[in-house]
C-alpha cells in the first residue's frame, strides 16, 4: 500500500527543517518549534491539516516581522522539493495577503520548488487586477514553473482549493492568460491551461466551446490541449463538443452481452466486466467508449464518474468486444460506501448498457 501523502510530513522532515532554519537564525528555538509541531493532535491531522500547522508553529517560532520571516524562509526554501515545499507558499497564503509585494516575490520563488497555486488564490480575491495583470507577466516568463503558475492559479475550480467565484461568473480576465499559453513549448504548462478551460467549461460551456474551436487545427500540441479541454462536455455527450472530434449521430451504435464477473464484491476488491460493440453504419464510425460508475455516497444517493475506456473508428456490421477491470479500493481522493452501485457503457456520451452489482464492507 502506498504511503499517505501526510507522512511526508514526518519527524525527519520536521527536522530537516529546524535545523535549516537554525543555520541562518542562531536565534531559532529548533527543539520548542520541534516539539510544538508534533503535539497531541499530529497524529490524527490529514495533509493540509499538517501544512497548516507547521506554517502556525513557524510563524510562532519566527518572532519577527512578515518581510524578516518571509526572507528566512526564502533562504531555507531551496533545500525542499515537491510535497514538503508546500509549506512555504502555504505560509504566504496565511500570513501575506497584506503585504501584496513582498508576498508576490515569494510565491514566485517558492512555485519553482514545489507550487504557490493555493496560495494565489486569495491574493487573486482581494487584488484582482494587480494579480492579473502579474499573471500575465508571469505567462511570459522564461522559467516554466512561473507559466504555469498564471494558468493554475486563476483555474476557476482548482481542486483542494477556494474556488475563485468571480472567474466562475465571468472568467472573461482569465482567457488573455490562456491565450498567451496555449501554444507553449511545455507540456506542463499545456495540461494547465486545458485545466483551466475545462473548469470554464462547467460553468460556459458554449464560450469553452467557442474557444476551443478558435485554438484547433494550429498543431498537434494545442488539439490535444483542446481536447482535454473539453472533457466535461464530451463526457457529459455535449453534441457540438463530440463533433469536433469527429464523433458523429449515436443512434445506430449498440452495446451487447454487458457481463460483470459478479453481482456482489467488497470494498477493496476489483469487479471485472466485459461488452461487445457495434454500429449499422455501413460506413466507418468514430466511437468514443467510456463507462459510468455510480458509486453510493455516505448519503445514500448516487454519484455518476466516467472512465475512458477507448477512442476509435469501427467498422460496421462488426462486433468488438471489451474486458475492463474497476478497482473499488480506498483513496485519498474517493471513499467507497456499501450499497448497491451500478456499471453502465457510454456511446458518445450517451448511456446504452448497464449493470447493478452489491458493495459490501
Amino acid at each position: 500500500m502506498a504511503t499517505p501523502l501526510k507522512e511526508y510530513y514526518n519527524k525527519d522532515f520536521v527536522r530537516r527543517l529546524a535545523a535549516a532554519l537554525r543555520k541562518k537564525d542562531t536565534s531559532f528555538d529548533s527543539a520548542g518549534f520541534e516539539k510544538f509541531v508534533f503535539d497531541k493532535s499530529w497524529k490524527d491531522r490529514e495533509l493540509k491539516q499538517r501544512v497548516r500547522h507547521i506554517s502556525q508553529s513557524l510563524h510562532k517560532f519566527l518572532p519577527y516581522l512578515y518581510k524578516k520571516q518571509v526572507d528566512l524562509l526564502r533562504a531555507v526554501a531551496a533545500e525542499f522539493k515537491g510535497l514538503e515545499a508546500f509549506v512555504f507558499p502555504d505560509f504566504i497564503e496565511v500570513y501575506g495577503l497584506d503585504d501584496l509585494q513582498t508576498s508576490v516575490k515569494a510565491m514566485e520563488e517558492f512555485t519553482t520548488y514545489s507550487t504557490s497555486e493555493f496560495a494565489v488564490r486569495p491574493f487573486i480575491i482581494r487584488y484582482e487586477k494587480p494579480m492579473m495583470k502579474q499573471m500575465t507577466a508571469w505567462a511570459k516568463s522564461k522559467n516554466e514553473h512561473h507559466r504555469r503558475l498564471a494558468s493554475e492559479g486563476c483555474r476557476p475550480r482548482l481542486p483542494w482549493a477556494m474556488a475563485l467565484p468571480g472567474f466562475k461568473k465571468n472568467p472573461a480576465p482569465v482567457l488573455p492568460v490562456l491565450e498567451l499559453l496555449k501554444n507553449d513549448e511545455s507540456e506542463y504548462v499545456r495540461r494547465s491551461v486545458a485545466n483551466n478551460l475545462n473548469d470554464i467549461a462547467k460553468d460556459h460551456p458554449q464560450l469553452a466551446l467557442e474557444t476551443g474551436k478558435k485554438w484547433l487545427g494550429k498543431s498537434p500540441e494545442t488539439d490535444r490541449l483542446v481536447k482535454h479541454a473539453l472533457r466535461t462536455l464530451l463526457k457529459k455527450g455535449n453534441r457540438e463538443a463530440l463533433a469536433l472530434f469527429g464523433h458523429g449521430n449515436h443512434d445506430h451504435a449498440e452495446i451487447h452481452d454487458l457481463k460483470l464477473d459478479s453481482t456482489g464484491i467488497r470494498i477493496g476488491e476489483n469487479l471485472g466486466f466485459s461488452f461487445s460493440v457495434s454500429h449499422s453504419e455501413k460506413k466507418v464510425s468514430k466511437l468514443r467508449l467510456e463507462y459510468a460508475v455510480y458509486f453510493m455516497k455516505a448519503n445514500g444517493k448516487q454519484s455518476k464518474k466516467i472512465f475512458k475506456i477507448s477512442e476509435n473508428s469501427f467498422e460496421g456490421g462488426k462486433k468488438f468486444t471489451y474486458k475492463r477491470t474497476h478497482r473499488f479500493r480506498d483513496f485519498t481522493t474517493r471513499v467507497h460506501y456499501p450499497g448497491e452501485h451500478v456499471i453502465a457503457v457510454v456511446v458518445n456520451g450517451e448511456e446504452k448498457a448497464r449493470k447493478k452489482f452489491l458493495l459490501k464492507k
